[in-house]
């Protein structure tokens, strides 16, 4: 079977830029603890009106003018996204209605911070199999819109931010692409970080009490998302390289889910990696859940830090709980 490679990858940010200064009095948090606390400085939030699919076109579009290449040839669309158009359909039929590309499938992945990862590996297997040929796994997340902006929300709220990641994967031809991937779930910690409502749990998905609980948005336990981020992300990493036969200092670039900077940091310390092999951008967008790792390997592409024939991790973790990583060589 032919091994899939990433062809090429954009991102898209809002230019609203969100910073800790912004939030001091509405939250009721200052900028040093924001820091502190997750190392974000700032992040972008999207201008009303704009929806999770314009995300993922304007940063579709960078990664096909990067590729050279036609939204035409695109064979089949994966977008991860928590936070969606609408309810239904799938926001990937919004994304292919603004490529221009009727009649190419659209899927909707709902794994949340390991959205992109999930679709990479997905996008392997169709292009192992010549399935399709070339498959474009999109990230995008509005998380601005749907935030609970008082000071007893302040610690969920400081942390996130909007943007889009994309990447195409093609064939690889001379032995680059994805050499492994691992994907990982555990609904036993479902409710430790999720939006209890709308949803068909209940009898009604969504009335007036529930908005007036707050149930429509984000809750999460910090303390156990935190500790099973560090565990999961070092096992996962450590599990990829054992199977390829591989040291850390093999690997030239890793790039861990943008959540927390302290989680990042006590990955890297369990790992014993040097910090100038891990790229990080969480103090300018926060966490953009699915779109975090895509956006943050395209900066590093365009940054120089990715060069031919490198290896590249990259590792996530997020509600679910799910998490995973993926290993390619450049």
């Amino acid at each position: 079977m032919k091994r899939s490679r990433i062809i090429s990858v954009g991102h898209y940010v809002p230019d609203r830029v969100v910073k800790n200064s912004d939030l001091e009095k509405i939250l009721n948090i200052s900028d040093d603890a924001i820091v502190k606390r997750t190392g974000v400085r700032e992040r972008r939030y999207v201008s009303p009106g704009t929806s999770c699919s314009d995300l993922a076109y304007e940063a579709s579009k960078r990664a096909l003018e990067k590729a050279g290449m036609e939204p035409g040839r695109i064979d089949l669309i994966i977008l991860a996204t928590l936070s969606p158009d609408h309810f239904f359909p799938g926001s990937g039929c919004f994304l292919q209605e603004r490529l221009g590309i009727p009649g190419t499938p659209a899927i909707d992945l709902r794994n949340q911070c390991s959205g992109f990862l999930y679709g990479l590996s997905i996008a392997d297997q169709f292009i192992r199999t010549e399935t399709y040929r070339n498959v474009l796994v999109v990230g995008s997340e509005v998380h601005s819109t749907g935030l609970d902006f008082s000071p007893e929300a302040s610690s969920v709220t400081i942390i996130f931010g909007d943007g889009a990641g994309a990447a195409i994967l093609g064939p690889s031809v001379d032995g680059t692409g994805l050499l492994a991937s691992r994907l990982h779930a555990d609904g036993r910690f479902a409710h430790e970080l999720w939006v209890p409502s709308p949803g068909t749990r209940h009898e009604v998905q969504i009335n007036h009490p529930m908005i007036d609980q707050k149930m429509h948005y984000p809750r999460m336990n910090g303390r156990a998302v935190f500790r099973s981020a560090v565990v999961h992300m070092t096992a996962v990493v450590e599990d990829i390289l054992q199977s390829e036969r591989l040291r850390r200092e093999d690997v030239s670039l890793y790039i861990f889910h943008q959540a927390n900077l302290r989680i990042v940091e006590a990955v890297v310390s369990r790992l014993g990696i040097d910090a100038s092999r891990v790229y990080n951008n969480i103090e300018r967008y926060g966490n953009t859940t699915a779109a975090a790792l895509p956006i943050a390997l395209s900066e590093a592409v365009e940054l120089g830090r990715v060069g031919l024939g490198d290896l590249v991790m990259l590792a996530s973790f997020g509600s679910g709980f799910t998490w995973g990583g993926v290993l390619m060589r450049w």
